[in-house]
């Protein structure tokens, strides 16, 4: 997070300087409380890996888009159409079929499931106040303030918790650099970039590919193949989505 930044804080000052002049009180306020929930999201899923796998951790992670749904149907009056609940119905059972031929019996793997199961509540809050702050701030102007508070938060979280910060081997810090541009700025900041312009439960939906893609990743990286499961749990998920992406219509402007 602090990696990205750095690199969004130098495109900000290159090419839209007046976006944090543009940053009321108000908005400021709300910027710090989106920054504390990606913060609370990440410290709590990451951990979940040190105590569940990474099927599991991911599919409860991704299960935000309950809590999105909800949010943005009471904050936003941004309905799911009956169809489209069904849909968003299927990936999730889809992604929860990926984790059902992993569950695991015992505290510690217990554990790793509540974290993940938090991450994905404090993500929730993270995209739903997006949707709000995005109708008016620029992608940089919202972004780099979020990342910058979330950024200082985690440094606080690793000092209190006695986690270095430094000191990592030259493979680490690539790793570091590569997490920072691909899921992070491809990934988050292509989400917020969205949330100008689609409903918070269609972004929402559209992370359920999650699961997926981590199964793929770690047969390529980890060497683990895949159950029969997680395939079909993976084509039901991608099904689900495609229809609910089909169903849903694009957002409208969402008041202030």
């Amino acid at each position: 997070m602090g990696i990205t930044t750095l690199i969004l804080a130098a495109l900000l000052v290159s090419f839209d300087r007046g976006a944090l002049r543009q940053l009321k009180g108000k908005d400021l306020g709300w910027c710090l409380l989106s920054g504390l929930f990606l913060a609370l999201h990440f410290a709590t899923w990451v951990t979940s890996l040190f105590y569940t796998t990474v099927a599991s951790s991911t599919v409860l992670v991704s299960m935000q888009p309950l809590f999105v749904m909800a949010g943005s149907h009471f904050l936003y009056r941004e309905r799911v159409p009956a169809l489209g609940l069904v849909a968003a119905g299927l990936a999730i059972a889809g992604s929860g079929l990926i984790g059902g031929g992993d569950i695991r019996a015992g505290r510690e793997f217990l554990l790793g499931d509540v974290l993940a199961f938090v991450g994905a509540a404090m993500v929730a809050g993270y995209v739903l106040i997006g949707r709000r702050l995005r109708q008016r701030l620029s992608l940089l102007g919202y972004t780099v303030p979020v990342y910058g508070f979330c950024s200082l938060l985690l440094f606080a979280m690793c000092g209190l918790a006695g986690q270095a910060v430094s000191g990592f081997p030259a493979r680490d810090w690539l790793l570091f650099v590569a997490l920072a541009v691909v899921p992070t700025i491809g990934g988050h900041t292509l989400y917020n970039y969205c949330l100008r312009y689609l409903p918070a439960h269609v972004v929402s939906v559209a992370s359920l590919g999650e699961p997926v893609g981590a199964s793929l990743l770690v047969l390529a990286f980890l060497g683990e193949v895949p159950a029969l499961t997680t395939v079909a749990g993976g084509a039901l998920a991608l099904g689900g989505i495609a229809w609910f992406l089909v169903l849903t219509t694009p957002g409208r402007t969402v008041t202030a």
